[in-house]
C-alpha cells in the first residue's frame, strides 16, 4: 500500500518536529532521536529516487528541496501525530506548516530559504503543478497539501465536485484495452510527454510554454476516442470529465462564452483531462458574415480555443468528422489523432478482449470467424455483453448462437434492414426465429 511505503516519511518527520519542539523547551535532542533520524536518512533518499508512491506525482526535475518540503506538508496528514505537533510549534496552532516552519525544522540557509519560497510562490512550481494550496502570503501562511495530490500518493479515493458542464468518466482505461495500430498507440504516448516533461523543456530548456496540450481524436463512433482519453487520465492518475458542448452553446449571445468561461475557472488548477466530445459542431469552417449572428458563431469558436490554450491542462477534442473542422483550427492542436475502423486482426482481438474474461466459452467459438463482421470496437463490445447475458440467462457456456443473436441486435440499431451477407459466417448461427428477419 502507498501509505505503508511512505512510513518512513512521516516517521522522520515526527521526529525533526519532536526534536524542534523539545529545543524550543530548552531540552537537548535524546541519542535516541539522533539515532533513528541518521537511520532514516539513505532509505528515505533511496525512497524518493526509486520506484515508489512519489513517482505518482509530477516530480520530474524538480530539486531535493521540493522533496522535503512535500514531505514536510503532507505529513501533518499522512500522520495526524506530525499535525500536533506543529499546533504545538507555531503561533496559530495551525496544523499545517509555514515557510517560517519549514526553515526551522529542514534548519535551512540562507539561499536554501529563497530557493524554498521560489518553489512555494504563487506561480511557483508546487502550486502551478498542482501540489501545494496556499492559504495566502508571506513566510507564516500555512502551506496546505493539494487533496488530489494527497489522494493521489497516499492512494485514497479522490472525491471530485461536480464542473458546470461535465459529467466525471467513472470507468477507468488500460492499454490493453486500446486496440489502435502501433504508430497510432506511440502518438498517444508522446502526448503524454507534453505533460510530464513541460518542466524540463520550459523551465530548464527555455522551451516557449503553451497551455494545454490540447489534442485532437478523429475518427468513426466507436473507434476507441473516448477510451483512449480514460487511458491517458488513468496514466496520468487524473480523473476523466466529459464535456457536453450542448451544454455550453447557448443561442443567446454572450452565454456560451460564459458557460465556457464558468467550466474552464472551475477546472483550473485541478489534476484532471477534459475532453470535449462532438466539437465539428462549434468547430466547423467558420462562414461568411452575413448577418450578427454569423458573427458572434465565429466569435464563440475564437474564444473558446483561446481558453483551451491558456488552461494549464490537457484537454481532449473528439470529433466523428475531422474535414468539418476549420483547418485553420490544426495548428492550435499540439496532437491529431486519427482512430480507423479495426481491421479483422484487430476485430478479433477486441472479441477476445470484450468477451468477460472469466465467462465460459464454447469450443465453436472461433475469433476470425467472429472478425468477420465488420463492426467497431464499441459495436463489438455491446455484442459481447449482449452474447454473454444470453449465457447466463440460458445457463449455458457463450455460444456462437448467442454472439449471432448479439451481433444482429447491433447492427439493427443502424439499419432497418440487416441481410445475411452482414453476419458473414455468423448469419448460420441465428436461431431459426431470426432468419425470416433477414
Amino acid at each position: 500500500m502507498p501509505a505503508e511505503e511512505l512510513e518512513l516519511e512521516w516517521t522522520r518527520m515526527e521526529i525533526l518536529a519532536a526534536c524542534l519542539l523539545d529545543t524550543r523547551r530548552g531540552k537537548e535532542p535524546s541519542d535516541d532521536q539522533a539515532r533513528r533520524l541518521q537511520e532514516l536518512q539513505l532509505p528515505v533518499r533511496a525512497l524518493r529516487q526509486g520506484d515508489s508512491p512519489w513517482r505518482r506525482l509530477p516530480l520530474r526535475g524538480l530539486p531535493a528541496l521540493a522533496y522535503e518540503a512535500l514531505a514536510c506538508v503532507f505529513a501533518s496528514e499522512a500522520n495526524p501525530a506530525v499535525g500536533l505537533l506543529y499546533q504545538e510549534l507555531q503561533a496559530n496552532h495551525e496544523p499545517y506548516p509555514s515557510i517560517a516552519l519549514l526553515q526551522a525544522l529542514l534548519a535551512l540557509e540562507r539561499a536554501e530559504l529563497h530557493e524554498l519560497r521560489s518553489l512555494l510562490m504563487p506561480g511557483g512550481e508546487l502550486v502551478r503543478r498542482g501540489l501545494i494550496e496556499l492559504q495566502g502570503e508571506g513566510a507564516f501562511t500555512p502551506l496546505k497539501p493539494a487533496s488530489d495530490a494527497l489522494a493521489l500518493l497516499l492512494g485514497w479515493p479522490r472525491h471530485h465536485g461536480p464542473l458546470p458542464g461535465a459529467s466525471l468518466v467513472a470507468r477507468p482505461g488500460s492499454w490493453k484495452e486500446l486496440v489502435l495500430p502501433q504508430d497510432r498507440l506511440s502518438m498517444l504516448e508522446e502526448y503524454l510527454l507534453w505533460l510530464r516533461h513541460r518542466h524540463t523543456v520550459v523551465s530548464s530548456w527555455g522551451g516557449r510554454a503553451t497551455g494545454g496540450p490540447i489534442a485532437l481524436f478523429a475518427g468513426p463512433s466507436g473507434t476507441g476516442k473516448t477510451l483512449a482519453a480514460s487511458v491517458l487520465a488513468s496514466e496520468l492518475g487524473w480523473p476523466l470529465y466529459r464535456v457536453d458542448l450542448a451544454h455550453l452553446v447557448s443561442k443567446y449571445v454572450g452565454e456560451t462564452e460564459k458557460n465556457i468561461a464558468r467550466l474552464l475557472d472551475a477546472a483550473s488548477g485541478k489534476q484532471l483531462v477534459l475532453q470535449f466530445d462532438e466539437v465539428d459542431a462549434l468547430m466547423s469552417r467558420r462562414s461568411e458574415v452575413k448577418d450578427p449572428r454569423d458573427r458572434y458563431a465565429n466569435m464563440e469558436v475564437s474564444y473558446l480555443l483561446t481558453r483551451l490554450e491558456s488552461h494549464d491542462g490537457p484537454c481532449v477534442l473528439t470529433t466523428n468528422l475531422r474535414g468539418q473542422i476549420d483547418k485553420a483550427f490544426f495548428r492550435r492542436f499540439q496532437m491529431v489523432v486519427e482512430f480507423p475502423r479495426p481491421d479483422a486482426p484487430a476485430r478479433a482481438r477486441l472479441w477476445d478482449i470484450m468477451l468477460p474474461p472469466r465467462g465460459p466459452r464454447a469450443p465453436g467459438v472461433d475469433l476470425e470467424v467472429l472478425a468477420s463482421v465488420n463492426l467497431t470496437g464499441g459495436s463489438i463490445h455491446n455484442a459481447a455483453l449482449h452474447a454473454a447475458y444470453l449465457a447466463a440467462g440460458a445457463e449455458r457456456p457463450i455460444e456462437l448462437e448467442h454472439i449471432a443473436v448479439g451481433v444482429f441486435r447491433e447492427l439493427a440499431k443502424e439499419r432497418p434492414r440487416v441481410t445475411r451477407s452482414d453476419l458473414g459466417h455468423l448469419a448460420q448461427h441465428l436461431p431459426s426465429s431470426f432468419r425470416s428477419e433477414t
